[in-house]
């Protein structure tokens, strides 16, 4: 089968219906994403058939086989999408296993559960409704990186499929159930625990209170209706405005944690007792701690984004815990923590990776905020914000996202990864300081003399550049830290406005 592929097309044409439309941008470094609106859209149906098409021949020719699960999450375009993914699949001969509306680590638990290799799961994530996108793997609990993002680009924008049919669908009835018993099997708490379960009003609504309930949690429930116009705000615990809501919601109710889930599930954010929004990383601290204490000598794995505390928490030392800093990407910090043989990975954003006992390699929001749940059950005399005041004090940013179009950003952030390796060989001083040590594995984390440290990289899955800064120092610091950089940044005319600072 030969397709008419085409660059750009409008909806409500002709061609629009009768063409492949499908970006090449949005094939990303783990995953892909595109902008499906009305408005300059870069994906139609029949470029989601092709891609189906090209999945299905590339889990062939990598040795997977052809049988892969489905899921999608709650958009108003996600089963349509999901379907023309499914039929593509199908004329590549896939045999997939569809388990309807679902979290995406309900999809990996798919890949155990029904021993199938592969795994194509529908979702956006916590983007902008508007966008849609697929999250692939063909070895679990491993995502693709970008060599098979690469591969799978190539076949699919050259039309170069394997359609050897014989494909079959088969729709698995009850997944849900199947879930959330393995989920909460064993898992019970004996110390009560209100919890705030918020949800954004996305997928995890249907998924995230009973399993927290089924735990022995006490649960208040903050925006779990299903509604896919996400009628108050992003479902996206890393934004500060969801963050804001849970807070306020702790606060109103005296629960004793806050949890927040994202649009499809995999990611989870936290707030305090005391209306404190606890940024993952140091969330990951907490963890690392509580695990390192029962498994002395523990690996752990965190991105680039993640707090300097890592390295020199004295706890997280004394229990001979090794921290390995990675690139930030769920797809790479999954396959780092498989390859390290890490008890668990932590990002920034919130992705959580706990290998056996504790999970199956990939990330689940659920079972992030199961662990939480257990280890305030392990604390029974303190309380989260007890937690993260035994934390040595830092001063952190959230993730701020300049905007950057998907066709410089790299272009832009290899300029300033220059600017700082000259900086650093001529012994410039940068925001006050001479440059003390500089990661380049993922963008540039530049860090000075006392520790305060920034960190430019291109965002893998939004046409822009991501921005952190932390300071063991102060907050004066940090504020300095971030004016050098920005104005490194500002060099690039390309480098737009933030969409949120601190």
């Amino acid at each position: 089968m030969s397709l008419n592929f085409v660059d750009e097309a409008r909806p409500n044409t002709f061609e629009f219906e009768t063409s492949a439309l499908i970006k090449a941008s949005g094939f990303r470094e783990y995953d892909a994403r595109w902008w499906f609106g009305q408005v300059a859209p870069e994906l139609n149906l029949i470029g989601v058939q092709a891609l189906g098409m090209g999945l299905g021949t590339l889990i062939r020719r990598v040795g997977a086989g052809p049988d892969i699960v489905t899921g999608h999450d709650f958009r108003s375009y996600s089963l349509g999408i999901k379907l023309a993914l499914v039929s593509g699949l199908m004329a590549a001969g896939a045999r997939v296993r569809d388990i309807g509306l679902a979290l995406s680590p309900m999809a990996y638990f798919a890949q155990f559960a029904l021993d199938v290799p592969s795994v194509a799961m529908v979702t956006a994530s916590h983007n902008e409704n508007g966008w849609t996108g697929v999250k692939m793997g063909a070895a679990r609990p491993l995502t693709f990186g970008p060599e098979e993002m690469s591969a799978l680009k190539q076949i699919v924008m050259a039309g170069d499929f394997d359609l050897v049919g014989g494909g079959s669908y088969d729709f698995v009835p009850n997944f849900r159930e199947t879930y959330l018993d393995d989920l909460t099997r064993g898992k019970r708490i004996s110390k009560k625990l209100k919890v705030v379960a918020a949800c954004g009003n996305g997928t995890a609504g249907a998924f995230a209170p009973e399993a927290l309930e089924r735990i022995g949690c006490e649960v208040i429930p903050l925006d779990v209706e299903l509604d896919h116009t996400f009628p108050r705000y992003n479902p996206n615990p890393e934004d500060m405005q969801m963050l804001h809501a849970i807070r306020d919601k702790v606060l109103e109710t005296g629960a004793d944690v806050g949890l927040g889930f994202d649009g499809d599930g995999d990611r989870c954010g936290v707030v305090d007792n005391e209306g404190n929004e606890i940024f993952a990383d140091k969330v990951g601290v907490m963890l690392a701690r509580d695990i390192s204490s029962q498994h002395p000598g523990s690996t752990f794995v965190v991105d680039v984004k993640s707090t300097g505390l890592f390295n020199t928490d004295s706890v997280l030392r004394a229990n001979s815990a090794v921290t390995d800093y990675w690139k930030t990407g769920h797809s790479y910090i999954k396959r780092r923590v498989a390859e390290l043989g890490a008890v668990a990975g932590f990002e920034k954003s919130g992705h959580f990776f706990f290998n056996p006992p504790v999970g199956r390699g990939y990330d689940d929001g659920l079972v992030t905020a199961i662990a939480i749940c257990q280890m305030l059950d392990r604390s029974p005399g303190s309380s989260m914000a007890d937690l993260y005041r035994a934390l040595p004090l830092t001063f952190g940013t959230p993730t701020m996202s300049p905007h950057c179009a998907d066709d410089v950003k790299y272009g832009v952030v290899e300029r300033v990864v220059a600017d700082f390796q000259a900086m650093k060989r001529d012994g410039t001083v940068f925001a006050g300081q001479k440059i003390a040590d500089l990661i380049t594995v993922n963008g540039a984390r530049v860090v000075a003399e006392d520790g305060t440290w920034g960190l430019v990289r291109a965002s893998s899955n939004k046409p822009e550049l991501v921005v952190v800064v932390e300071s063991p120092v102060s907050s004066q610091r940090r504020g300095e830290m971030f004016e050098a950089v920005d104005t490194v940044l500002r060099r690039s005319p390309e480098v737009g406005a933030y969409n949120q600072t601190f």
